[in-house]
């Protein structure tokens, strides 16, 4: 595995061809935008480049990728990951392709090296703002849609920009969305500001349920799968829900547990500077950032509750 610079990754994707672009599970704002955009910009280049169709992407953010698509990736094919952080965050549909990853394009601290060459840049807060940066190494000309994919990425994975990962470089990146093009307004008031009534009876059950721990410095949740279909909440709706339990004040770090459909446990942990997200989720096999990392347990739910509690409390 080789580590690159930005402008090394740059140079790379400007010399090959013939692009397959990976996302991964439960896609987010921030992997599906870099995709979209990372995938736009090799085409101004005159590059062939496609996402790989990914199973699970939402209706909310299914209008990036439109027309950027296929199925399958094809011999020849050039595979680019982007904000994969191991191989285990792949799509099972993915999963063949590794060790045939050529490019790893993240910003996740905690990540496992799975591809022939890497350009990992822990200090972004997301990894649009590394495809932004890379696009402009590689002479592209951003454009509306260009500038919405990254805007995209880089404000889910800020809050908005309320995050404590925000930084200069967030911001200058997201200016020159709007310079570009960007419906800054539009965006915002879709990803931000407007919620479901599900959701919003999601979070009356969350603040019902959660359980306070460490004299109220700490806080966690666990949702059943009959909870979430009862209440009719869809996967939108659940986008950054984990985020929640730690807006209650005196809360410095939170951790929600989801029973997937798969029959797993997904755990998700949300935390403030001075508190190490990470260090709850890697005893569990996963990773993130400090302040917000997750987990995947095959356990059941009042297990993996207790586990979480467990290593919550010897953060405490």
């Amino acid at each position: 595995m080789k580590k690159l610079r930005k402008t090394e990754a740059a140079a790379f994707l400007v010399s090959h061809d013939h692009y397959a672009i990976l996302t991964h599970r439960r896609p987010d704002g921030d992997t599906l935008g870099c995709g979209a955009a990372l995938c736009r910009g090799l085409r101004k280049l005159g590059k062939t480049a496609y996402i790989l169709e990914n199973p699970e992407i939402s209706d909310r953010f299914r209008w990036l990728h439109m027309g950027l698509t296929k199925e399958t990736a094809e011999a020849g094919d050039t595979v680019v990951s982007v904000d994969v952080a191991s191989p285990s965050m792949l799509p099972a549909c993915f999963q063949s392709l590794q060790g045939s990853i050529a490019l790893r394009i993240d910003h996740h601290a905690s990540a496992t090296s799975f591809t022939q060459e890497e350009l990992v840049d822990a200090a972004s807060a997301s990894c649009a703002e590394i495809v932004w940066d890379v696009l402009e190494e590689m002479g592209v000309e951003p454009d509306r849609d260009i500038a919405e994919a990254v805007y995209v990425g880089v404000s889910t994975d800020t809050g908005c920009f309320r995050y404590a990962n925000t930084d200069a470089h967030t911001f200058l990146t997201a200016a020159k969305c709007a310079q570009a093009g960007a419906r800054i307004y539009e965006l915002n008031q879709e990803l931000f500001e407007t919620n479901t009534l599900a959701k919003l009876k999601m979070q009356g059950w969350i603040v019902e349920h959660m359980q306070m721990l460490a004299e109220g410095k700490m806080a966690i949740c666990a949702i059943p799968r009959q909870v979430e279909l009862d209440i009719g909440v869809t996967q939108d709706d659940m986008d950054n829900i984990s985020s929640f339990p730690r807006t209650v004040a005196g809360v410095c770090i939170a951790a929600t547990l989801r029973e997937t459909g798969e029959g797993d446990v997904k755990i998700s942990v949300r935390a403030i500077p001075g508190y190490d997200a990470t260090r709850v989720t890697e005893p569990f096999g996963g990773g993130g950032h400090k302040g917000a990392a997750g987990a995947s347990l095959k356990m059941s739910l009042e297990d993996a509750a207790s586990a979480v509690e467990k290593a919550m409390l010897e953060l405490a």
